[in-house]
């Protein structure tokens, strides 16, 4: 910033030089008198004095307008410092872009690693879960042994106790054809024999015991 207030405090300097000696030139074309600032530069005061007026007039006319627009330039827009500053905010956005998808970019990667470490505890209470269960039916196989044989053995009671209800039920045989009978019956169903007449062999105290 100091360069640049030095550089148009110079330029400007040199503009107002060049205008004064426009008007030294424009003095010495319309009222005809002497030109003057030449006369400063004493070591090519006597070349300069030996130029024409009109051609002293249009030469510092060139030189202030020169002047004059490399000041303006300076002073209000420097065309390099514009394309500089243009090239630089446009760095720094597209640097502002990138970090910001650098940041998305690692929130998600963060997210990421949190659904995997969730997925491996949830994977690890799976594997345990799964452990147990194989155990458990370990432990059950032997259980299902046992009820199978139990309930073999229930189906061997039950014929028992169907043997043992008929022989309850049916206490009393027919001495002719040996089929089973009801207490009540006095004539076998089977054979027509009179259970009435029959009489059951007694047997001795003795030999019951």
């Amino acid at each position: 910033m100091a360069r640049k207030g030095l550089s148009v405090w110079l330029f400007s300097s040199l503009t107002c030089i060049a205008l004064i000696h426009v008007i030294d030139a424009l003095s010495a074309l319309v009222l005809g008198n002497s030109i003057r600032l030449l006369q400063l530069y004493p070591l090519i005061s006597e070349k300069l004095q030996a130029i024409a007026p009109i051609t002293y007039f249009w030469i510092s006319v060139a030189t202030c307008i020169i002047f004059w627009g490399i000041t303006c330039a300076i002073a209000f827009e420097n065309p390099v410092e514009i394309f500089l500053n243009q090239v630089l905010s446009d760095a720094k956005r597209q640097g502002d872009v990138e970090n910001q998808l650098v940041e998305d970019k690692g929130e998600i990667l963060d997210a990421m690693c949190e659904t995997l470490e969730t997925s491996n505890e949830t994977l690890a209470d799976v594997n345990d879960v799964v452990h147990n269960v194989r155990t458990e039916v370990r432990e059950i196989q032997p259980l299902k042994e046992s009820v199978e044989k139990i309930r073999t053995e229930l189906a061997s009671l039950k014929k028992e106790i169907k043997k043992i209800d008929e022989k309850a039920t049916f206490a009393k045989l027919c001495p002719a054809c040996g089929k089973p009978l009801l207490p009540e019956f006095n004539i076998c169903p089977y054979c027509g024999e009179n259970l009435k007449l029959y009489q059951p062999p007694i047997i001795k105290l003795k030999d019951y015991k």
